[in-house]
């Protein structure tokens, strides 16, 4: 796996740290891959809501200062909870800069925080607003981005079938440039009865376009990956042996320590500066 970060784990040094600052720091941690966060990217963005936008220029300078990172771009997106236009201008706008930061590997995620009255248990269930995502994957996979999502109210198996269900209404061609950024420890704070692992397990290895690790105690968020109420070494496990190569990210809480909580994280899991 390729063990990375993400800048929404930096945003108390991001009052008084440029970003290409922070993920320098990062990369002498061990990461090998970054996730650009929006809301997170300090010089590199304008605007909030649907006023939010990349900062071309300063993205590139980011990408070209690190030439031997892999990066994404995430950004906050209801598209499972009201209909969203594939071709609006802040759509293509993710789009242009997940194409710049992912150079050949583009990767646009979204993360949609609305919450629904129950799991999706067949698809029956899924509202027909969120079936919007394959207009959204159509238009990913035609520029040649990968679109991932994440919900944290929706269990994983019920994202899976989200996924299956929205790949049917594709082009052959496209339907694997859309999958899931499965997040365990999200959903067993949501659904704490649920087995998150299991349904990961589940998953098809396609489907699986990037895993966040992250930790929590009793319900609350941890500074580091480590042990605590999710299993995150079977986690690793259960992703090296469905033979999952992707990237890993430390989803780790801001911190004043972050630096070395993401180099503790990494320890946890074995994942060395060089990788696995």
């Amino acid at each position: 796996m390729l063990y990375g970060a993400i800048s929404n784990s930096w945003r108390e040094q991001l009052a008084s740290k440029r970003l290409i600052e922070l993920v320098e720091e990062a990369q002498r941690r061990g990461a090998r891959h970054v996730e650009l966060r929006q809301t997170c990217l300090g010089e590199c963005e304008t605007g909030q809501g649907d006023d939010w936008r990349p900062v071309m220029a300063q993205l590139k300078a980011i990408v070209d200062r690190f030439p031997s990172l892999t990066f994404d771009l995430a950004m906050a997106w209801p598209c499972l909870s009201r209909p969203a236009d594939p071709m609006g201008a802040q759509f293509q706008a993710a789009l242009a800069a997940a194409k710049l930061v992912g150079r050949t590997n583009p990767h646009l995620r979204v993360v949609d925080s609305a919450k629904f009255d129950a799991a999706w248990e067949k698809p029956q269930d899924i509202p027909a607003v969120a079936m919007g995502v394959a207009d959204l994957a159509r238009e990913a996979a035609r520029q040649g981005v990968i679109f991932s999502m994440e919900n944290s109210g929706q269990p994983i198996r019920s994202m899976a079938m989200l996924v299956k269900e929205a790949r049917s209404r594709l082009a052959s061609s496209a339907r694997p440039y859309l999958g899931l950024c499965p997040d365990p420890t999200n959903q067993l704070r949501s659904f704490p009865q649920s087995n998150p692992l299991a349904e990961l397990d589940a998953v098809p290895l396609d489907i699986i376009k990037l895993v966040h690790f992250k930790q929590a105690r009793a319900g609350k968020p941890h500074p580091t990956v480590d042990t605590g109420d999710l299993d995150c070494i079977k986690m690793q496990e259960i992703l090296e042996t469905k033979g999952y190569r992707g990237v890993a990210i430390m989803e780790i809480p801001p911190h004043s320590d972050v630096f070395n909580n993401l180099t503790a994280s990494f320890r946890f899991l074995g994942a060395a500066a060089a990788g696995d």
